[in-house]
């Protein structure tokens, strides 16, 4: 049983240390250059088009949401009659 196990660890290590890795940019160097930058324009929007959506749909909801806040208020504080 012992002969299973160390062939099977056997295995397992030639797997992974054979395997090729797979090389992956680091963009952080390019994040931080592209953040820090002094452009004038507020670090929420300088990740491009997503962000500047991002914030919009927030903004929107936000707007949206205080609303029906204030419409649900309104209607509490001043019920129906019933007749």
């Amino acid at each position: 049983m012992y002969r299973h196990i160390h062939a099977l660890q056997q295995v397992a290590r030639r797997t992974i240390s054979s395997s090729v890795r797979r090389q992956l940019d680091n963009k952080v160097q390019n994040k931080q250059k592209l953040f820090q930058e002094d452009n004038g324009i507020p670090v929420h929007l300088k990740g491009g088009v997503s962000d500047a959506l991002l914030y919009r749909t927030t903004m929107m909801l936000t707007v949206v949401g205080a609303g029906y806040v204030v419409y649900e208020l309104v209607k509490a504080a001043f019920p129906r009659n019933k007749t």
